[in-house]
């Protein structure tokens, strides 16, 4: 008879499509960090299965139940064959899915091989299907008090290609970074602006999407790994990204992201009549003045002036001078302390002489993307 109760108990859990769209999948960083061996079609149900978690009373023997009506809506899934390729798709997780976690620990690392779900049960006849975490993944997706990312759901629903979906998680590890310390501060302003910009070596980024045997030439790697997946998440994410490419010599050594939120006209928090956005807006019309008028004094900006690289015309675009004063001239201040003023202006000189035509129309982005390839280049020589 206990079995009756218990069965009824678990129908209750079972989530509809209607509020999958509005679930969040909460994860600790280790696990974005992690390597995902497997496709986009175990990686999407296993974040599926972890929104359906609920992280304030988190299911004691780590079981979730979903609708495989709605299972099959969010995979958009309607032909025919559908049961039989949601059986080939649960068999493929189960034997060849698996997160390769590194983690600090002493002085080195500890590596993990998880299969994050070892067991999932359905039947022919009825609607449920019954996920199990495997018990070493739950750490990862409970009691998360620090290190962890909430992403939406239905950005990830949109995305067709696994390295869309890592690289989506990584980059909303670091926005969720630039919006806490933005509001709760703890971090100076060039770190906080440096995990809304995050930078990764081509070598980790091979290493976190799988594929340092693969896309041997640079040329292909950048179109699967980053071109064709900043495309469909600046299509179906609440991101828009861009991304530099930063060489050392003649090869590209890392990518230095730039991530901005969309603004929505259905979104609270960014209408005109909402007082949060209208004192977020004053904060930020206070920090552009402030960095404008360091912008004006420092010696950086008359450098540029002797070199013809600013005009007293565009000292007057605030924007321009702030985004100096907030992301060139912090780096112009690391060059600096390596090789004195006179390195900076040397190094300045060199970029006036070698300056295309298309930087005048953001000269700022020019200017950073040439001392960001030239500053490890400075350290490389102080090391040897």
């Amino acid at each position: 008879m206990s079995s009756i109760p218990e069965k009824q108990e678990n129908k209750k859990q079972v989530l509809t499509l209607n509020e999958l769209s509005k679930r969040k999948v909460v994860e600790h960083n280790s696990l974005i960090t992690s390597i995902a061996k497997m496709d986009k079609t175990p990686l999407k149900m296993f974040e599926l299965a972890v929104s359906c978690i609920n992280t304030e009373e988190p299911p004691k023997d780590n079981i979730v139940y979903l609708s495989k009506r709605d299972l099959f809506a969010f995979f958009k899934v309607s032909d025919n064959d559908k049961h039989s390729r949601f059986k080939e798709a649960i068999e493929k997780m189960q034997k060849q899915a698996f997160f390769q976690i590194k983690e600090e620990a002493g002085k080195g690392f500890k590596f993990k091989s998880i299969v994050p779900i070892p067991y999932v049960e359905w039947t022919d006849y009825h609607d449920e299907v019954k996920i199990e975490f495997h018990r070493e993944i739950m750490p990862y997706l409970i009691n998360l008090k620090k290190n962890f990312t909430q992403h939406a759901l239905s950005d990830i629903a949109e995305l067709n290609s696994k390295y869309s979906i890592i690289l989506y998680r990584w980059l909303s590890m670091n926005y969720s970074q630039y919006e806490h310390y933005s509001t709760k501060g703890g971090r100076r302003a060039e770190q906080v602006e440096s995990y809304r910009n995050p930078s990764i070596s081509i070598k980790e980024l091979r290493i976190m999407t799988d594929t340092v045997n693969d896309y041997e030439r640079f040329q292909s790697l950048e179109t699967w790994i980053l071109k064709k997946p900043i495309e469909e998440i600046n299509a179906h994410t609440h991101f828009n990204v861009t991304y530099d490419k930063i060489k050392a010599g003649r090869s590209i050594d890392s990518i230095v992201f730039h991530i901005e939120k969309k603004r929505t006209a259905d979104d609270n928090s960014y209408k005109l009549d909402d007082q949060a956005y209208i004192e977020d807006k004053k904060q930020k019309e206070e920090t552009e003045k402030d960095l404008v008028f360091e912008a004006m004094k420092s010696k950086y900006t008359q450098i540029l002036l002797e070199n013809m690289m600013l005009s007293p015309y565009e000292m007057t675009d605030t924007a321009l001078m702030a985004g100096l004063q907030a992301h060139v001239y912090p780096l112009y201040d690391e060059l600096k302390d390596l090789r004195g003023l006179n390195g900076v202006k040397d190094h300045l000189s060199y970029v006036a002489s070698k300056q295309e035509d298309y930087s005048k129309r953001n000269i700022a982005k020019y200017l950073k993307k040439a001392i960001e390839q030239y500053l490890p280049t400075v350290k490389r020589q102080d090391l040897s």
